[in-house]
């Protein structure tokens, strides 16, 4: 029987790179956005059979509805990616005297507060498989340099990348046990996806020049390694960087 794989949060990042490897290697995937209609979203319908649906990742009961329609679908889940941050330019480089409360809220609701219903019905969805000698299935997180340090000007972006590391270290101590890994993965770099003309870039870094951004179909391999591992020897947090980061 194939896995099936939950990406929740819909890029031409790391989520489309963790789509299309995913199917590649036979899993059922779906990826859950709050806008399906991307056409990287598109692309990964017609071409790699994944499954689109709609989903705001801030609210429960669409989170919910999300997995109860990936288990008609496709089956239980055995791998859950949330891959939303959060950040939005109304807090990011914003001093703490002059960020609108507002926007922090929102920043928190979707990062931190979505982590947590993602991962509660993750959990739900993941404790009714089988154990195996790699356990139950994986919750992978992904996070920002900013849950290891807070960077001056951006408050909110730190709380929130720390709070979701913490909620992962938590239900990690509470579902290991019980056969289910849990991984926080703090991405120290710009992300640089492959356009058209095979390029990498970012929209505000500019261009990858000697791999000095992170490569989201690397970073979908390392994310594919973690829920391979074997549960003798799992991996709580996975920092990734390029070889030339300044850290």
């Amino acid at each position: 029987m194939s896995e099936v794989a939950v990406i929740v949060g819909g890029g031409p990042g790391i989520s489309a790179s963790c789509a299309r490897l995913f199917a590649s290697e036979g899993m059922k995937v779906a990826v859950a956005a709050r806008n399906t209609d991307k056409p990287v979203l598109a692309d990964l319908a017609a071409n790699h059979g994944v499954l689109l649906v709609p989903c705001d990742a801030s609210d429960a009961g669409s989170v919910e509805a999300l997995f109860r329609t990936v288990g008609e679908e496709l089956g239980s889940p055995s791998l859950v990616v949330h891959n939303i941050d959060g950040r939005s330019p109304e807090v990011f480089r914003k001093s703490i005297t002059e960020v609108d409360p507002a926007q922090v809220l929102k920043v928190l609701q979707n990062s931190t507060y979505s982590a947590f219903l993602v991962a509660q019905q993750a959990a739900l969805a993941l404790l009714s498989n089988e154990l195996g000698e790699r356990g139950r299935g994986s919750i992978i997180f992904t996070n920002a340099s900013a849950a290891i340090k807070g960077y001056p000007n951006s408050g909110a972006f730190a709380a929130a990348c720390h709070g979701k590391a913490g909620l992962a270290q938590s239900i990690a101590r509470e579902l290991m046990p019980e056969g289910i890994h849990v991984a926080n993965v703090p991405i120290d770099a710009a992300i640089g996806w492959r356009q058209e003309d095979g390029s990498r870039s970012h929209r505000l870094a500019g261009t990858s020049v000697d791999d000095n951004m992170a490569d989201p179909d690397f970073i979908a391999e390392t994310y594919l390694q973690i829920h391979r591992q074997h549960r003798s020897t799992w991996t709580h947090e996975v920092v990734l960087r390029p070889w030339v980061e300044n850290w």
